[in-house]
């Protein structure tokens, strides 16, 4: 086996890293840049870089590229990309390990997007669930101030058609859930 140049090790230590993260398989390491993925992404237009390219920068070791790219906040978790991957690649679970690897980097450039995912977490955390209102008033009072006011008709809709809580709702069992996710942070620090 040929010796490696440090930049070469560099270079895999990175993917290797992302793909040990992610975890269950995520078989990052198989693509073939096929393009699928881009293709298939809803999304892929509003992207800085496709999920082929996060892979090709991943490989050549562009760390900061990545963590500051657009594409993991973007992602909006729908799998189809991840359905027609034919390597299999667990593509949306890749961005969510880039997220939390921009977050801890503190690589992201806009926080609107961090602090969206953060807030989520937190309700989810807190009650079990979303709690709608209070996620989209405590995003836009923190981003996006001076649109508020033009979301109050959608949301007076959705709070006539009951499709909006004035006040969240804890699920029943929050401990478990919690016991949970505890759980799971542990297994992610170790």
């Amino acid at each position: 086996m040929p010796h490696l140049s440090p930049k070469t090790e560099e270079n895999t230590k990175l993917i290797e890293y992302v793909a040990s993260r992610t975890g269950r398989d995520s078989r990052l390491e198989t693509c073939i840049q096929c393009g699928t993925c881009g293709g298939s992404c809803p999304s892929a237009m509003d992207m800085e870089h496709t999920p082929r390219d996060v892979f090709a920068l991943l490989r050549a070791g562009e760390r900061e590229t990545v963590l500051s790219s657009n594409t993991p906040w973007i992602c909006v978790s729908c799998y189809f990309c991840a359905v027609r991957c034919p390597q299999e690649i667990k593509i949306p679970d890749v961005m969510y390990t880039l997220k939390s690897m921009a977050i801890t980097k503190g690589a992201y450039q806009d926080s609107a997007a961090s602090d969206f995912s953060q807030t989520f977490v937190d309700m989810v955390e807190n009650y079990g669930r979303s709690y709608e209102l209070g996620l989209a008033t405590r995003h836009y009072l923190r981003h996006f101030p001076l649109r508020l006011p033009s979301m109050a008709p959608m949301g007076m809709g959705l709070l006539s058609k009951k499709r909006l809580n004035l006040k969240p709702k804890k699920i029943q069992g929050i401990k478990q859930l919690n016991d949970i996710l505890d759980r799971a942070k542990e297994l992610e620090a170790a």
